[in-house]
């Protein structure tokens, strides 16, 4: 049994196991908390804004905004990539008759995107032309990441692919351990350094590898699961790691928040916490969206709790991000949350349109994708 039946074994058991829950008895779904009432009121400033095709509700997909040398590439899944400077689209080009699943990853003239048939696409930044197609072993559902010459990328079943940026011709592949059960879902290679990038894993583990030999270079366990079952030990790595000087920060599902000092490759601290999104680091602090909408901040270095923010459980949080002294992080009803990082009151909200999916920071603006599909870039004011 390959491991994409697997993967759909676990989200057919969940789904049994709630619905046998709801044949004893009736089953409340746990209320997201309403928004609290603010004693200040900072907004943001809307920059660009484009609506695209919705995603399935029960799809993780993230569909993450790009861009580079000023362009913003955004993608829509039903197979189409635009590019925007300013509020101007320079081109809009349909390459994929099977939609797209991943977000965008642009860099060195390229924009790289992929579908759920393991197709990858490789356009040209200024004209939107494909440059080159790779097929791979899975779904791709994490951006690609442009690195040392090479294009990284991982399928859903648990193989990493490099691919030459100028030709796409494979470089080497790399099989991460199979696992009888996990999410549906990735997390997106990142830089380690000017060679090696990091790969998180469904069992638990970070990689680095060398990207332009495929050699491995490290591998450590960052999370343990205490549960019983099956669906109860799921501990997927599903947000991409932070790398922070010398530390490595990582969260997962049903498992831990935990940094990694790279040079011993030994854990600093590990602390319980539930989350498949990105953390984010600012300074000395590690700040982590938790599954149950519990917003948490941990000193990076001693993994003391700094605050912990309850307001808005349950209300199905993106990952967290810093633009310029804010934090920011978005929920389900598409609104965008503004916290002081230092103390994690929450200082402001602005408005999007469907469930925050992803945030990013770039050149000091908020990057923001939703489910229903409405792509927009934000400032402070």
């Amino acid at each position: 049994m390959n491991r994409k039946y697997k993967i759909a074994c676990a989200l057919t058991v969940l789904t049994l196991a709630l619905s046998g829950c709801a044949s004893k008895g009736k089953v409340e779904e746990a209320k997201p908390n309403p928004l609290p009432k603010l004693t200040q009121a900072k907004s943001l400033v809307p920059v660009f804004s484009q609506s695209v095709a919705s995603t399935d509700e029960a799809d993780p997909l993230r569909l993450r905004l790009d861009a580079d040398n000023g362009v913003i590439f955004a993608i829509n899944p039903k197979g189409e990539v635009e590019a925007y400077q300013g509020k101007q689209r320079l081109w809009q080009k349909n390459i994929s008759k099977l939609g797209l699943s991943s977000g965008v990853e642009a860099k060195d003239g390229l924009v790289v995107v992929g579908n759920q048939k393991g197709q990858l696409f490789a356009l040209d930044q200024a004209t939107g032309e494909t440059k080159w197609t790779a097929q791979l072993s899975g779904a791709i559902l994490a951006p690609s990441l442009i690195h040392a010459g090479r294009v990284i990328t991982v399928s859903n079943d648990g193989t990493v692919f490099a691919h030459e940026v100028e030709t796409g011709k494979q470089a080497w592949t790399y099989n991460l351990p199979n696992v009888q059960f996990s999410l549906r879902g990735q997390a997106a290679p990142v830089a380690l350094d000017a060679r090696n990038v990091l790969i998180a894993s469904a069992n638990a583990y970070i990689y680095a590898i060398d990207a332009i030999s495929g050699i491995p270079k490290m591998q450590r366990r960052v999370a343990v699961s205490e549960g019983r079952s099956d669906i109860q030990r799921l501990i997927d790595i599903d947000g991409e790691p932070v790398v922070a000087g010398q530390f490595v920060v990582t969260t997962s599902y049903q498992g831990q928040v935990t940094v990694l000092d790279l040079a011993s490759q030994q854990v600093v601290w590990s602390e319980d916490a539930s989350s498949i999104q990105r953390p984010e680091v600012k300074g000395n602090g590690v700040f982590v969206a938790q599954t149950d909408g519990k917003i948490t901040a941990y000193e990076i270095t001693t993994g003391n709790k700094l605050w912990e923010n309850d307001q808005l459980l349950n209300r199905q949080l993106s990952n967290p991000v810093m633009l310029g002294n804010d934090l920011v992080v978005g929920d389900l009803d598409g609104v965008l949350h503004l916290l002081d990082p230092s103390t994690g009151e929450i200082i402001g909200r602005s408005k999007t349109s469907g469930e925050v999916r992803t945030l990013r920071v770039i050149d000091n603006q908020l990057y923001v994708a939703t489910r229903k599909g409405a792509m927009s870039v934000w400032q402070n004011r």
